[in-house]
């Protein structure tokens, strides 16, 4: 059930999985998952590892952002899963609080620049 790699940022991945309840599924726990993608939303996920972001509030204001911002782009999106996934660190020397402002504003604009990505593709 793997996605495609649909746009990528510096620091960001989106991925998409388009789910087809019409073809044939066999495995009950794939059908229950299928069966929750039935109506018209794009579903989209955040994945923020603790390999690129170690501390926990990093991590959730991270996330935060990236549901945020996801909001204001799921009308321009298909029905279809999509996540977003942290692929690279933030520099702790940078953005030094994991809860500053800097750090909220700079995953904010790469995140709006990854959604507008992914929304140009067919």
């Amino acid at each position: 059930m793997a996605g495609a790699l649909i746009a990528k940022t510096q620091h960001f991945a989106l991925h998409r999985k388009v789910l087809r309840p019409e073809a044939a599924v066999t495995d009950s726990v794939v059908s229950e998952a299928i069966s929750l993608f039935r109506s018209s939303d794009a579903w989209i996920g955040a994945m923020v590892p603790k390999r690129w972001a170690k501390r926990a509030v990093r991590r959730n204001a991270i996330k935060r952002q990236i549901y945020n911002v996801s909001a204001d782009f799921a009308h321009q999106y298909s029905q279809a899963a999509f996540v977003v996934r942290l692929r690279s660190s933030f520099s702790a020397k940078e953005f030094f609080s994991a809860t500053s402002d800097q750090l909220k504003q700079a995953v904010r604009i790469e995140v709006q620049t990854l959604m507008h990505a992914g929304a140009n593709v067919p």
